[in-house]
């Protein structure tokens, strides 16, 4: 077959002078090869326990009744994720060949490629399965790109559960397999004990951060010796008021850029960042509105939340004998008929014998002022966002983002799911944010092409050498465009 780029593809890349870099699409395993890789990793009986994955839906099509799906904690999950219609599209993100042929019909010079079924290894409750599978899932990625990875580097799947898996699976993963991205599941669900285990409400969910069982320090600095950066694709179906027991698009929309909010919030009060300033994490699939929203928010409280801010509100600095004077001077009615009751209406929201721990809420995340913020958001975090999201313009809106910084965005195609009907479609669609006058021809650039580098070649300046992009990629800055 031939493939020939669209009009509209061509009338794209006429007006850009740089490559572009698609920085989340989907790859979708061939089953068959990744289940004889786990068998030969962990044998054949987690084999079987993967194979139920397959049918995990079918628990739900047992149990027609919604409220008897709500007692057993089941929640609705995808319908028709992947393409069908196109069937070339299918065979594309299936057959590694035929992706790298297709790259120029598409506009895209180079693609990083993330899991599909291997997404599942970020949540996996199994222990035994989900490290076997992800060991199954890396050696996959790893024989079946060779020899395409100057335009195709497929993501490892990097379980997250405890930081010692982690760091054994990046170790293979990256030290053994050579592979250069990674994919960590930023978002735990752990069982609290005591609880029915068949109720969903037994469930709490862990972000690596701040608030974690676990030390995950480890976990960073070997993705810094490593040269690898972080990067979460986690999702937040299931939590809180996403558990419709009937309807997917519900609990699915703005589910990942929740996870995404989590992951982040948890490491920025976590003080991770700033323990790690060399490294760089992406959150993906879930845009930038988030994260704009985030950073205003994390500010608002720094300036007021902070330890040596929150003493404004210690009741220790309420004058009592004034509030009592001016109570009986001009209380009226009911009130000044109980002002001798004043002193039981002074603790709540106001106890003054709250922990050190509990009112010191930046002290662990290390942060001294506004501008490291700033920092983190625009130099350190990346954010993946997908062509059809018309808020991807607010990445560059420095009149609206707080401090005036630009959030690097970068290009997340999403090429493999149901969100993207024809896969020549994802670069025009991209461009609308140009042709309708939101971003400028530069800030583009830094979207689709100068973002991606700075994200993964940020710890490893190798990462484009041998690439169709190397020379190209050279010649971007390291550090991101803060405003």
């Amino acid at each position: 077959m031939e493939f020939v780029p669209s009009r509209e593809v061509r009338e794209v890349r006429e007006h850009l002078d740089h490559p572009v870099i698609d920085s989340d699409g989907h790859l979708i395993e061939y089953v068959p090869l990744v289940r004889d890789f786990l068998v030969e990793e962990a044998g054949e009986s987690v084999a079987q326990r993967f194979d139920r994955l397959s049918f995990a839906g079918a628990a739900r099509k047992a149990i027609p009744d919604p409220m008897e799906r709500r007692k057993v904690g089941l929640h609705a999950v995808g319908v028709w994720g992947i393409p069908t219609e196109h069937t070339l599209d299918r065979a594309t993100v299936m057959v590694p060949e035929l992706m790298y042929r297709r790259l120029d019909e598409l506009g895209i010079d180079f693609a990083v490629l993330y899991p599909t079924y291997g997404l599942t290894v970020t949540a996996l409750g199994d222990d035994e399965l989900r490290c076997a599978l992800a060991r199954a899932l890396n050696r996959y990625y790893a024989e079946v790109y060779s020899g395409l990875r100057d335009r195709l580097e497929p993501v490892a799947a990097i379980p997250t559960f405890t930081p010692e898996e982690a760091i054994a699976e990046l170790d293979f993963a990256v030290g053994e397999l050579g592979l250069k991205a990674v994919m960590m599941g930023g978002a735990i669900p752990r069982r609290l004990d005591g609880v029915d285990p068949d109720r969903g409400s037994n469930v709490w969910i862990d972000t690596l951060g701040h608030g974690s069982i676990h030390d995950y320090d480890p976990v960073w600095q070997r993705c810094e010796e490593l040269g690898v950066a972080p990067t979460f694709h986690a999702g937040g179906q299931g939590w809180g008021t996403r558990m419709s027991t009937t309807n997917n698009s519900y609990n699915q929309v703005g589910n990942f850029a929740a996870a995404a909010e989590g992951t982040c919030r948890s490491l920025v009060f976590g003080g991770v960042p700033l323990r790690f300033p060399n490294l760089r994490f992406a959150f993906q699939e879930g845009g930038v509105a988030w994260a704009a929203a985030l950073l205003g928010g994390i500010i608002g409280h720094f300036q007021k939340r902070r330890r040596d801010e929150i003493v404004h509100y210690d009741p220790a600095r309420l004058d009592v004998a004034q509030l009592d004077a001016l109570f009986r001077e001009y209380a009226t009615g009911p009130i000044a008929e109980r002002v001798d009751r004043l002193d039981t209406g002074l603790r709540i929201l106001s106890d003054p014998d709250e922990l050190e721990r509990d009112v010191d809420m930046f002290g662990e995340s290390h942060l001294q002022s506004e501008a490291q913020l700033l920092e983190i958001f625009s130099r350190q975090f990346f954010y993946g966002c997908e062509a059809d999201d018309p808020m991807n313009a607010l990445a560059f809106a420095t009149d609206l983002n707080p401090g005036g910084v630009r959030l690097p965005a970068i290009f997340a195609s999403d090429v493999g799911h149901w969100d993207v009907p024809d896969l020549r479609g994802v670069l025009p669609e991209a461009y609308e944010l140009v042709e309708h006058g939101h971003v400028d021809e530069e800030q583009f650039a830094d979207f689709v092409f100068a973002n991606p580098v700075r994200l993964w070649a940020g710890g490893n300046p190798g990462f484009f050498a041998g690439t169709v992009v190397e020379d190209a990629a050279s010649s971007v800055s390291s550090v991101a465009t803060a405003s």
